[in-house]
């Protein structure tokens, strides 16, 4: 949380987050599967109950959506169980949320779940989805229609080239948002913000707020 208010206090246009299930059924905001590298606790964070993982400092979803209310976000799902997906639509419905709020995932068969249960809540692509966007792009037949509103992506995946100025161009096109991750340092930033990507997602928000300014006064 102390995070979060930081990235908003720097001038973040969003956040961006992971979320897992607790023991109870409940939506908690936390990246890895276990708690050992960032907590006091050790195991799954599915061994624990949302007030056991809420002492140890990992805060349930609702209470991210109700400290930063006009916040959008980025809320990519780690568990890839369609009743999760319709968890996590529950919360956002409740908070009021569904209008600000990108659902992603690594995997297709949550996010399907997210589409069918709140038409009207835009999700990213999966990683399937982007392979063949990709893959695509490379021959020069861009995908148009999809059942999704944009790309969370990283620049490079291993040795291939995943964020390139053409593949910005078939996106833009397409009507759909390029957000790059993860992006810490100027050089990387600045020569992403020339190739038109909407949004960088970052763990430096004092350092990439003034470039992303810097880019949007010279469009």
């Amino acid at each position: 949380m102390v995070a979060f208010a930081n990235g908003v206090s720097c001038g973040a246009d969003g956040l961006e987050l992971d979320v897992r299930a607790s023991k109870d059924g409940r939506v908690v905001v936390v990246h890895d599967e276990t708690l050992d590298r960032t907590t006091r606790l050790r195991g799954p964070v599915r061994h624990y109950t949302a007030d056991e993982l809420a002492a140890a400092g990992v805060p349930e979803l609702r209470t991210v959506l109700d400290t930063f209310r006009d916040v959008r976000l980025i809320v990519e799902m780690k568990v890839d169980a369609p009743a999760f997906g319709c968890l996590v639509v529950d919360e956002l419905r409740r908070a009021g949320a569904v209008e600000r709020v990108c659902v992603g995932a690594f995997r297709r068969a949550v996010l399907r779940a997210v589409r069918a249960e709140e038409p009207a809540l835009a999700t990213s692509a999966a990683r399937e989805e982007v392979r063949l966007a990709l893959y695509r792009s490379w021959l020069r037949w861009p995908v148009m229609h999809t059942a999704y509103a944009g790309y969370q992506i990283p620049e490079r995946s291993g040795a291939t080239r995943v964020v390139s100025p053409r593949f910005v161009a078939d996106a833009r096109r397409a009507g759909l948002g390029v957000q790059v991750w993860t992006v810490n340092d100027e050089t990387t930033g600045r020569r992403l913000l020339s190739w038109g990507v909407d949004a960088l997602i970052t763990d430096r928000p004092d350092l990439m707020v003034p470039l992303v300014r810097e880019a949007a006064a010279l469009r």
